[in-house]
Order: C-alpha cells, then sequence, then structure tokens
C-alpha cells in the first residue's frame, strides 16, 4: 500500500529539515525551500514539524491514493482537486484509497508542501530524507506509516469536515500571512559589503529586484540594479549557507538556496535573515523585492518568534 506517482512533475521532491553537520566534506544540507510552509503542514497534522515532506513545484506532479490518509497541503496555492473537486490548503484532509490529487494552476506562491500524518518508511541518508539533485519520477511509490506518537483524532464539524483546534487556526493564519506579506526582505551585511561602493550599497537598498526566469533549488538570480566593487577584488573561498548574497563578476546578484554549495569565491555581500527566507523563496517573477538592512539581534528575536508559534497547543 503506498502513494504513487502517475504524473511526473517539472522538479518535485521529498524535503525534511535537511542533513546538517557535513559541509566540511562537501556534501549540502539541502530540506525544505520554504521551511515555514513545510513546517506548518506538519504542524497541522501533529507530525514533528521537521519531517519529511512532498516539495511540490508547478507543473506538479499528480499522485494517487493506494490507502487512507490524512494529508495537509500549504505554502502556494496551485489549487489542489481531489478527484478533479477544489480542496482547501492550510486544513487537514481525508482522502481514501484510490483517490487522486491533482494541481490545476499557480495562483499564489512558487512552493507547495504535501505532508502526511504518520512517518515516511523510507531510509534516511546521513539522518535526512532530503533529495538532492534528483527529483520524484512518475511511478514511484511512496509509504508513510502511523505513529504512536501521533493522533488520528480531529474535530469535525455538521458536514463531516474536518477542524482544526483555535489555537492552530490562529497560528495557521499567522505563518500563512507572514510567508506571503510585502515589505523588504532584511539581510544582515556580509564581509564584502564595504568592498562595494557607496552609489552601489545605495541602489541596492533603493532598487526594487525581480527573481530571474533561472531561479532553482541552488539559487535565485536577482534581476534588478548592477553593483561595483570599489576595486577588483580576489576573495578566498569560504563557507556559505541558505541566504548567502553573491556578488557575481558581472555586477548581477545570486541568493544561494536550499541546494547550494557548500563554499563560495564571490562577493560574499551580506545574509538574508532566515525568517525572510520563506518570503523569498514563494516570491514570483513579478515579484518586487526590496532589500532592508538588520542585525543579528534582530533576527534571533524575529526567529524566536516563529519558532514559538510551532509550539503544540493541546
Amino acid at each position: 500500500m503506498a502513494i504513487q506517482i502517475i504524473k511526473k512533475g517539472i522538479a518535485d521532491t521529498i524535503q525534511d529539515i535537511g542533513r546538517y553537520g557535513y559541509q566540511h566534506l562537501g556534501i549540502q544540507a539541502n530540506g525544505f525551500l520554504d521551511y515555514q510552509s513545510a513546517r506548518l503542514a506538519n504542524y497541522i497534522l501533529g507530525n514533528p514539524v521537521n519531517a519529511a515532506v512532498f516539495e511540490i513545484h508547478f507543473p506538479a506532479s499528480s499522485f494517487c491514493f493506494t490507502r487512507n490518509y490524512t494529508i495537509c497541503i500549504t505554502g502556494a496555492n496551485f489549487v489542489p482537486l481531489l478527484n478533479e473537486k477544489s480542496i482547501a490548503i492550510n486544513t487537514p484532509i481525508e482522502v481514501k484509497q484510490n483517490d487522486i490529487l491533482q494541481f490545476l494552476k499557480p495562483i499564489e506562491g512558487r512552493v507547495s508542501y504535501i505532508a502526511i500524518q504518520g512517518k515516511i518508511k523510507e531510509e534516511a541518508w546521513l539522518n535526512s530524507h532530503s533529495y538532492f539533485a534528483n527529483s520524484i519520477q512518475k511511478d514511484a511509490l511512496f509509504e508513510w506509516e502511523a505513529s504512536s506518537s501521533i493522533s488520528n483524532k480531529f474535530l469535525k464539524n455538521s458536514s463531516n469536515q474536518i477542524q482544526v483546534f483555535k489555537g492552530k487556526t490562529e497560528t495557521i493564519q499567522e505563518i500563512h500571512s507572514l510567508i506571503f506579506s510585502t515589505g523588504p526582505i532584511q539581510f544582515i551585511p556580509g564581509p564584502a559589503w564595504k568592498d562595494l561602493t557607496e552609489a552601489s550599497q545605495k541602489a541596492f537598498l533603493s532598487t526594487e529586484y525581480h527573481i530571474g526566469m533561472q531561479a532553482n533549488r541552488m539559487g535565485y538570480p536577482l534581476k534588478g540594479a548592477l553593483l561595483q566593487l570599489n576595486k577588483p577584488n580576489q576573495y578566498l573561498s569560504a563557507a556559505v549557507t541558505r541566504g548567502t548574497l553573491q556578488l557575481l563578476p558581472n555586477g548581477e546578484l545570486m541568493v544561494l538556496m536550499a541546494d547550494h554549495q557548500t563554499i563560495g569565491g564571490y562577493a560574499n555581500l551580506g545574509q538574508i535573515i532566515l525568517v525572510d527566507l520563506p518570503r523569498l523563496a514563494q516570491a514570483s517573477n513579478q515579484t518586487s523585492i526590496h532589500f532592508m538592512e538588520t542585525t543579528i539581534d534582530t533576527a534571533h528575536k524575529l526567529y524566536q518568534q516563529i519558532e514559538k508559534k510551532f509550539i503544540h497547543r493541546s
């Protein structure tokens, strides 16, 4: 009994929080592109928030369920259809044997997540199920097993629709609104920020940027004002992470994302703070992006505020 892929998507994968602690060996961490949406799906179902989920890009895969499951879809709204009928996102959905899940069209966002209540029945590699350099193929089979620590009971209304507890409903709305909010993306200046010309610093902080068409899980190219260094400089290769802002030789910018390389030699202009990365991950090519300088202390405080929202409430 399993979940079968009946149509292959463009770049769909299995992702969890990622495999950390191996970057010094040249092994990428990988993991959720939008960690807040992925964790939200697990949170709604009562799973461990960092558990494995399907990460979906459009055009998306189609799924056939060969047994009953409870699922939750979060992140981008690709108009999910269960047996050709529209279903809600950000809420538990019961699926039955032979049900078909498809996605019609992108309405909002770039990345969607499907959590399955329970635990993926698949061997982890270096403590993670996250894919790298491969994607889900047609006819692939996946299975989730019930976890004894997870309750399968949800409240239902008079129409037999699954309801979530009030405390969770408030958290769901807060997290979703935050991910799709507008406003500047906050960054902490990096070692090469001071090497930019004053005009380039001002341009970066005042110019509208857009995500380039070549965006993928490795990095998002930014299209906007070209930036210049005070003088040509050779930088030693150094560790990078998701959210690192690199200045390319042609003056364009690249934001490293979940499948980033382990080291980089381009000018490191700064680091996008972790709580703002999901907003960037979900931005479309038409989304206007502005940047704002912030501090490490602010980044820590904002991250702690988000983490508190994922604490399970009874």
